[in-house]
């Protein structure tokens, strides 16, 4: 009988690459653990999806109308995705509605808000794509940070709507870069900044939220947790690989941690866990130190002359309704909105009622 040759693995023989053999055997023990339920797990998440009750199930989502789109670049090389949406039946003084999205996301996330506003027509509409997520381009080298997201801000406003009145919208990370805006710029709320919308946000103390974890978990499960907790050492190109692997408990993490409502639309789950899965795990990565350490609570008193709309879901697991509670606690003359049964992506979960909110505020202006 013949015998194979026996296959030689030689041993790492530094150090970098006795880390990449640990790192690669975590993965290895994950995708073990994982195997054993990824049966189950596809055929649970083909039931989910097949519900003919879906009242999004035809929704077209990532095409939306616009009139102009822009690449801006910034100092640092980085081009940015800039998408305007120019109104039907202008009306004198309305404010342009600038969105700004949240980790792992992109503009999409306000999909039925931009679409309600299209469909009025009165009000000017700017979206982009942050750094790094969707169709904006990546940082070459180093760290993304906050205050590099409040410049970003000023330089999609500078560029697109140099004056008339402002209405930012700001959707968790979203939302910190409004304060991050806030922080450098205060002299921009009053005349320029007449309201401010903050949804699923925080000002601060992220060390108790899951906002981190669970963007980079959602495409690799619990079993690789040590490897989030160290991944800017190790990287991304090794999670990437991982992620790649979980399609299904990517979709069931997403459709458990980021939404509220027993049985959200399986649709709405799969468009939130595609927005998750474009955005590299070298961008994840490359943001958790901002994350980690935001804490601008002070910077809100620039928001204190403006009108405030702070909303949030009442089953947020990713950021709990505390930090908009604190918000509102600093912001005494904001509305307060706590949509019941949603979770972290309100807008989309439970657009209807965000929508009503955000119509009432405009119109309060």
């Amino acid at each position: 009988m013949t015998r194979s040759p026996r296959l030689r693995i030689p041993r790492p023989r530094t150090a970098a690459g006795r880390v990449a053999g640990v790192v690669g055997a975590a993965v290895g023990v994950a995708a073990a653990g994982l195997a054993a339920g990824v049966v189950s797990e596809r055929a649970l998440v083909r039931r989910l999806k097949a519900d003919p009750t879906d009242p999004y199930a035809h929704e077209v989502f990532g095409d939306l109308p616009y009139d102009e789109s822009y690449r801006l670049e910034m100092p640092d090389g980085t081009d940015i995705h800039v998408e305007v949406v120019e109104p039907k039946r202008p009306v004198d003084g309305h404010p342009t509605v600038v969105f700004v999205h949240g980790f792992c996301l992109d503009m999409g996330t306000f999909h039925f808000q931009r679409k309600l506003l299209t469909e009025r027509g009165e009000h000017r509409i700017v979206a982009y794509d942050q750094p790094g997520h969707g169709r904006s381009g990546r940082l070459e080298t180093g760290e993304y940070d906050l205050e590099r997201l409040g410049r970003t801000l000023r330089r999609v406003i500078d560029a697109t709507t140099p004056e008339g009145p402002l209405v930012l919208v700001g959707h968790s990370m979203g939302g910190m870069t409004i304060m991050a805006f806030a922080e450098l710029f205060p002299e921009m709320f009053g005349d320029r900044v007449v309201g401010t919308v903050l949804m699923a946000t925080s000002g601060g103390l992220l060390a108790e939220s899951k906002l981190v974890a669970p963007a980079l978990l959602n495409r690799v499960g619990g079993p690789v947790l040590y490897m989030v907790n160290n991944a800017t050492r190790y990287g991304g190109t090794v999670i990437e690989h991982a992620r790649r692997s979980t399609q299904n408990v990517a979709w069931l993490l997403t459709r458990r941690l980021g939404f509220g409502t027993a049985k959200p639309s399986a649709a709405l789950v799969s468009y939130v866990e595609t927005m998750n899965s474009r955005t590299s795990a070298d961008t994840v990565t490359r943001y958790l130190r901002t994350l980690a350490t935001h804490s601008r609570l002070p910077a809100l008193a620039a928001l204190a002359g403006t009108p405030v709309l702070v909303v949030v879901g009442d089953k947020d697991l990713i950021i709990p309704a505390t930090h908009s509670d604190e918000i509102v606690r600093r912001l005494p003359h904001a509305e307060a909105v706590r949509i019941p049964d949603s979770g972290h992506v309100v807008m989309l979960e439970h657009a209807e009622l965000v929508n009503a909110a955000l119509t009432r505020f405009l119109e309060g202006l």
